[in-house]
Protein backbone atom coordinates (compact mmCIF):
# COMPACT_ATOMS: atom_id res chain seq x y z
CA UNK A 1 0.00 0.00 0.00
CA UNK A 2 1.05 3.58 -0.71
CA UNK A 3 -0.12 7.05 0.31
CA UNK A 4 0.39 9.04 -2.87
CA UNK A 5 3.05 11.21 -1.23
CA UNK A 6 5.84 11.04 -3.82
CA UNK A 7 9.26 10.69 -2.19
CA UNK A 8 11.35 11.59 -5.20
CA UNK A 9 11.55 11.33 -8.95
CA UNK A 10 13.80 8.88 -10.75
CA UNK A 11 15.22 8.73 -14.23
CA UNK A 12 14.57 5.81 -16.52
CA UNK A 13 18.04 4.54 -17.40
CA UNK A 14 17.12 1.63 -19.66
CA UNK A 15 14.10 -0.15 -21.10
CA UNK A 16 14.75 -3.62 -22.49
CA UNK A 17 12.23 -5.87 -24.25
CA UNK A 18 12.12 -9.28 -22.61
CA UNK A 19 10.05 -12.43 -22.91
CA UNK A 20 6.51 -11.57 -21.85
CA UNK A 21 7.13 -7.87 -21.28
CA UNK A 22 9.91 -5.39 -20.56
CA UNK A 23 12.52 -4.71 -17.94
CA UNK A 24 13.12 -1.17 -16.76
CA UNK A 25 16.08 0.23 -14.82
CA UNK A 26 15.41 3.42 -12.85
CA UNK A 27 17.99 5.64 -11.22
CA UNK A 28 16.95 6.38 -7.63
CA UNK A 29 18.61 7.40 -4.34
CA UNK A 30 16.91 4.71 -2.23
CA UNK A 31 18.96 2.61 0.16
CA UNK A 32 17.87 -0.84 1.27
CA UNK A 33 15.64 -1.76 -1.67
CA UNK A 34 15.54 -5.54 -1.84
CA UNK A 35 14.32 -8.13 -4.29
CA UNK A 36 10.57 -8.60 -3.90
CA UNK A 37 9.72 -5.21 -2.39
CA UNK A 38 6.86 -3.18 -3.83
CA UNK A 39 7.48 0.29 -5.21
CA UNK A 40 5.15 2.79 -6.84
CA UNK A 41 6.48 4.04 -10.18
CA UNK A 42 4.27 6.89 -11.39
CA UNK A 43 1.40 5.26 -9.55
CA UNK A 44 1.99 1.69 -10.73
CA UNK A 45 2.81 -0.88 -8.06
CA UNK A 46 5.82 -2.83 -9.32
CA UNK A 47 8.16 -5.38 -7.75
CA UNK A 48 11.87 -4.69 -7.32
CA UNK A 49 13.91 -7.43 -9.01
CA UNK A 50 17.42 -6.02 -8.53
CA UNK A 51 18.85 -2.94 -6.86
CA UNK A 52 22.13 -1.14 -6.26
CA UNK A 53 21.93 1.03 -3.11
CA UNK A 54 21.50 4.72 -3.82
CA UNK A 55 21.98 4.16 -7.55
CA UNK A 56 19.24 2.21 -9.35
CA UNK A 57 16.65 -0.56 -9.23
CA UNK A 58 15.08 -2.80 -11.86
CA UNK A 59 11.47 -3.88 -12.35
CA UNK A 60 9.64 -6.10 -14.82
CA UNK A 61 6.65 -4.79 -16.78
CA UNK A 62 4.28 -7.61 -17.73
CA UNK A 63 2.06 -7.32 -20.81
CA UNK A 64 -0.92 -6.52 -18.55
CA UNK A 65 0.99 -3.58 -17.08
CA UNK A 66 2.03 -2.33 -20.52
CA UNK A 67 -1.58 -2.57 -21.76
CA UNK A 68 -3.02 -0.55 -18.84
CA UNK A 69 -0.37 2.16 -18.55
CA UNK A 70 1.64 4.57 -20.69
CA UNK A 71 4.82 2.65 -19.82
CA UNK A 72 4.92 1.24 -23.34
CA UNK A 73 6.13 4.71 -24.39
CA UNK A 74 8.77 5.25 -21.68
CA UNK A 75 12.38 5.57 -22.78
CA UNK A 76 15.77 6.33 -21.29
CA UNK A 77 15.89 9.83 -19.79
CA UNK A 78 12.19 9.99 -18.89
CA UNK A 79 11.33 10.94 -15.31
CA UNK A 80 8.96 8.95 -13.07
CA UNK A 81 7.46 9.55 -9.61
CA UNK A 82 8.63 7.15 -6.90
CA UNK A 83 7.22 6.08 -3.55
CA UNK A 84 8.21 3.10 -1.45
CA UNK A 85 5.48 1.03 0.22
CA UNK A 86 4.28 2.31 3.59
CA UNK A 87 5.62 0.32 6.57
CA UNK A 88 2.97 -0.87 9.04
CA UNK A 89 4.27 1.55 11.68
CA UNK A 90 4.82 4.43 9.24
CA UNK A 91 3.18 7.81 9.03
CA UNK A 92 0.13 7.91 6.77
CA UNK A 93 -0.35 11.14 4.80
CA UNK A 94 -2.21 11.38 1.46
CA UNK A 95 -4.88 8.67 1.05
CA UNK A 96 -5.08 4.89 0.50
CA UNK A 97 -3.34 4.15 -2.80
CA UNK A 98 -3.01 0.59 -4.04
CA UNK A 99 -0.86 1.23 -7.08
CA UNK A 100 -3.46 -0.49 -9.27
CA UNK A 101 -3.92 1.92 -12.16
CA UNK A 102 -7.56 2.05 -13.26
CA UNK A 103 -7.07 3.91 -16.52
CA UNK A 104 -5.02 6.49 -18.33
CA UNK A 105 -6.20 10.02 -19.03
CA UNK A 106 -4.82 13.04 -20.87
CA UNK A 107 -3.79 16.45 -19.65
CA UNK A 108 -6.15 18.87 -21.39
CA UNK A 109 -5.13 22.09 -19.65
CA UNK A 110 -2.42 23.63 -17.46
CA UNK A 111 -2.89 27.10 -16.04
CA UNK A 112 -0.55 28.89 -13.66
CA UNK A 113 -2.30 31.04 -11.08
CA UNK A 114 0.27 33.00 -9.09
CA UNK A 115 2.56 30.37 -7.58
CA UNK A 116 -0.01 27.58 -7.98
CA UNK A 117 -1.24 25.64 -11.02
CA UNK A 118 -4.53 24.15 -12.11
CA UNK A 119 -4.21 20.95 -14.10
CA UNK A 120 -7.21 19.73 -16.09
CA UNK A 121 -7.48 16.07 -17.05
CA UNK A 122 -9.83 14.15 -19.32
CA UNK A 123 -12.27 11.92 -17.47
CA UNK A 124 -12.80 8.55 -19.16
CA UNK A 125 -16.51 7.71 -19.32
CA UNK A 126 -16.28 4.37 -17.50
CA UNK A 127 -14.65 6.02 -14.45
CA UNK A 128 -16.83 9.13 -14.09
CA UNK A 129 -18.97 7.76 -11.27
CA UNK A 130 -15.92 7.32 -9.00
CA UNK A 131 -14.89 10.98 -8.91
CA UNK A 132 -16.54 13.52 -6.64
CA UNK A 133 -15.80 17.15 -5.94
CA UNK A 134 -13.24 17.41 -3.09
CA UNK A 135 -12.67 13.64 -3.27
CA UNK A 136 -9.30 11.91 -3.63
CA UNK A 137 -7.67 10.89 -6.91
CA UNK A 138 -4.23 9.52 -7.66
CA UNK A 139 -2.54 10.99 -10.75
CA UNK A 140 0.80 9.39 -11.67
CA UNK A 141 1.11 8.22 -8.08
CA UNK A 142 0.37 11.65 -6.56
CA UNK A 143 -2.44 11.92 -4.00
CA UNK A 144 -4.55 14.89 -5.10
CA UNK A 145 -7.91 16.46 -4.28
CA UNK A 146 -10.44 17.02 -7.03
CA UNK A 147 -11.05 20.77 -7.15
CA UNK A 148 -13.74 20.65 -9.82
CA UNK A 149 -15.47 17.85 -11.73
CA UNK A 150 -17.38 18.20 -14.95
CA UNK A 151 -18.93 15.55 -17.19
CA UNK A 152 -15.81 14.91 -19.28
CA UNK A 153 -12.92 16.40 -17.28
CA UNK A 154 -11.74 17.35 -13.82
CA UNK A 155 -9.36 19.85 -12.24
CA UNK A 156 -6.82 19.60 -9.45
CA UNK A 157 -4.98 22.45 -7.77
CA UNK A 158 -1.23 21.97 -7.56
CA UNK A 159 0.85 23.75 -4.93
CA UNK A 160 4.47 24.76 -5.65
CA UNK A 161 5.96 21.87 -3.61
CA UNK A 162 3.98 19.23 -5.51
CA UNK A 163 4.80 20.90 -8.82
CA UNK A 164 8.53 21.07 -8.07
CA UNK A 165 8.96 17.63 -6.48
CA UNK A 166 7.01 15.50 -8.98
CA UNK A 167 6.97 14.95 -12.72
CA UNK A 168 4.07 17.41 -13.12
CA UNK A 169 6.60 20.18 -13.76
CA UNK A 170 7.67 18.33 -16.93
CA UNK A 171 4.19 17.54 -18.23
CA UNK A 172 2.48 19.39 -21.06
CA UNK A 173 -1.01 19.42 -22.56
CA UNK A 174 -1.60 16.17 -24.42
CA UNK A 175 0.61 14.06 -22.14
CA UNK A 176 -0.88 10.85 -20.72
CA UNK A 177 -1.22 10.22 -16.97
CA UNK A 178 -2.19 7.23 -14.84
CA UNK A 179 -5.38 7.49 -12.78
CA UNK A 180 -6.30 5.44 -9.74
CA UNK A 181 -9.71 6.26 -8.35
CA UNK A 182 -10.40 6.15 -4.63
CA UNK A 183 -10.73 2.47 -3.69
CA UNK A 184 -13.47 3.35 -1.16
CA UNK A 185 -15.72 4.42 -4.07
CA UNK A 186 -15.23 1.02 -5.72
CA UNK A 187 -16.15 -0.82 -2.51
CA UNK A 188 -19.27 1.33 -2.07
CA UNK A 189 -20.33 0.54 -5.65
CA UNK A 190 -19.84 -3.18 -5.01
CA UNK A 191 -21.88 -3.07 -1.80
CA UNK A 192 -24.84 -1.22 -3.28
Amino acid sequence: MFTGIVETTGEVQAVIDDEGGRRMRIGAPFEGLDHGQSISVSGVCLTVEKAADSEWFEVFLAQETLARTFFDDLAGGDQVNLERAVPADGRFDGHIVQGHVDTTAEIVGIEQEGEDWTFTFSLPEDHRDYLVQKGSITVDGISLTIADRRSEEFDVAIIPTTYAETTLSEKTVGDPVHLEVDVVAKYVEQLV
